[in-house]
């Protein structure tokens, strides 16, 4: 497997964003070793572990890490592997569902987490509930915002002009397309920002595979494994919250299948925030104020 890194002075002066990087090493099945980054600040005890999708990275948590922190918490932000200053395989083909869970999966152990809140977004919570489902002792409580966990039911037109665009476009527009999906309008620097991890096209393979890889089909890859993680969620009891926004039409109304499905889920104060795909765009602070009252409130 050839391995791409992005050179540090990509990330240089980024607006609003002074982490001092932290690294993880994992070795993939096939013997390539791949160096994961993660945000890590804040105090050691009760992390909060923050996962992203495509194609962004840890740079969408920045005021939401601030807020955090400064409310007492310790907060983890991951970047998946094909994203930010983590690693990225050259080649589309080097990108499964199932690897990106393994990956993750090695990066949870090796950081050795626990008494987790997940609060996950995108493929956030594609792969993010998945170590819920294969780690559940792990995981104290959930907030699910604008993802799913799919098994072949079909998808959305959005969704299918999403994935005619990602896989035909000659020049992948990372920070357009974060642009497009949130209602405020960002800067310049911001959409530079998401630019950063990938100085050209051949940077991006992870970022292009990745629409492709959703199980919108029965015939998809890991359909089956999705099922079996459901069958976990439907167990799981403890708390968990749905967070989707008002502005999203490519998960609108995909708070419902969590409600009905996941025991977790009665009796909490589910809510809409305001915003597009990319909500921790939009309302930061709503987000920080939300992740800090639930832990609160579910001691």
């Amino acid at each position: 497997m050839q391995v791409l890194r992005t050179q540090d002075h990509r990330f240089a002066d980024l607006p609003g964003f002074a982490y001092a990087p932290t690294y993880t090493d994992i070795i993939d099945a096939d013997g390539t070793a791949l160096r994961i980054h993660a945000i890590d600040v804040g105090p050691s005890d009760a992390p909060p572990v923050l996962m992203h999708g495509e194609p962004s990275w840890s740079y969408l948590y920045r005021a939401i890490v601030d807020a955090l922190v400064a409310k007492g918490h310790r907060v983890v932000v991951p970047d998946l592997v094909g994203f930010g200053r983590s690693d990225k395989p050259a080649a589309q083909a080097d990108y499964t569902y199932e690897r990106h869970v393994k990956w993750m999966s090695d990066w949870l152990e090796a950081k050795a987490l626990s008494d987790i809140t997940l609060f996950c977004q995108d493929w956030g919570g594609l792969i993010g509930l998945r170590l819920v489902a294969a780690y559940p002792d792990r995981f104290k409580r959930v907030i699910v915002a604008n993802t799913g966990l799919p098994t072949g039911e079909g998808s959305s037109k959005r969704f299918d002009l999403w994935l005619q665009m990602s896989q035909s476009v000659p020049v992948f527009p990372t920070g357009d397309i974060l642009n497009m999906g949130t209602k405020r309008e960002l800067s310049a620097a911001e959409k530079a920002a998401y630019d950063a991890p990938f100085p050209d096209e051949s940077y991006k393979a992870g970022a292009r595979r990745f629409p492709a890889l959703v199980p919108i089909t029965p015939q998809h890859a890991s359909v089956a494994e999705n099922k079996a993680a459901w069958k976990v969620l439907e167990a799981f009891d403890k708390p968990f919250l749905t967070a989707f926004s008002d502005g999203d039409p490519v998960t609108k109304g995909g708070e419902k299948v969590f409600q009905t499905r996941v025991p977790g889920t009665r009796g909490r104060p589910h809510v809409t925030l305001p915003g597009g795909h990319f909500l921790q765009e939009d309302c930061p602070s709503e987000i920080a104020d939300l992740v800090d009252g639930f832990i609160r409130q579910s001691r």
